[in-house]
């Protein structure tokens, strides 16, 4: 897609075209590859805790920080002009209470540039941590599939979430 031609994706236009389009999203971890990503079709961008286990070698994703999420999500902000930027809550950002939760989200936004967050897990145990963080004004994007800072508590990577939940 020409970049004269492309439009800014955002959470009202992600939110208005739910259900009608489909949307590419790739996990990016730095401002070079975010750069080309951006020139593409891509309209959404993740930049995923997997850092931990994609860029630092890492076993698991449990060791990442939420500096160093910062520190990637600023640089792929830097490099996006088109796509929409979402920054991964990494293991214990957001699971001890909804208020440290909104702080970390906060800086997702303020410090990382990016427009809305993702976190893992179910409704029922961070669902108030995901009211919190949306009321502040803050997009989420939930997932309940792969939840790899479960990895210990599952025994493992497991896929769930295979059943659908209306809430």
């Amino acid at each position: 897609m020409p970049e004269a031609t492309k439009k800014k994706t955002t959470s009202p236009s992600f939110r208005e075209n739910k259900g009608r389009k489909k949307y590419t999203m790739i996990t990016v971890y730095d401002y070079p590859f975010a750069r080309l990503v951006d020139r593409s079709a891509v309209e959404i961008i993740l930049v995923g805790d997997s850092l931990g286990t994609a860029v630092q070698g890492r076993d698991d994703t449990l060791g990442v920080t939420m500096d160093q999420m910062i520190y990637h999500t600023s640089m792929v902000s830097r490099a996006v002009e088109n796509a929409m930027v979402i920054g991964d809550m990494p293991f214990l950002s957001y699971q001890l209470s909804a208020e440290e939760a909104v702080l970390n989200a906060g800086r997702f936004i303020t410090e990382g540039g990016a427009q809305a967050v993702k976190l893992e897990g179910p409704v029922d145990k961070f669902g108030h941590s995901i009211a919190a963080i949306v009321k502040t004004g803050i997009p989420v994007m939930a997932h309940i599939g792969f939840t790899p800072p479960s990895v210990h508590q599952l025994g493992g990577y497991k896929v769930q979430g295979l059943s659908l939940i209306h809430i």
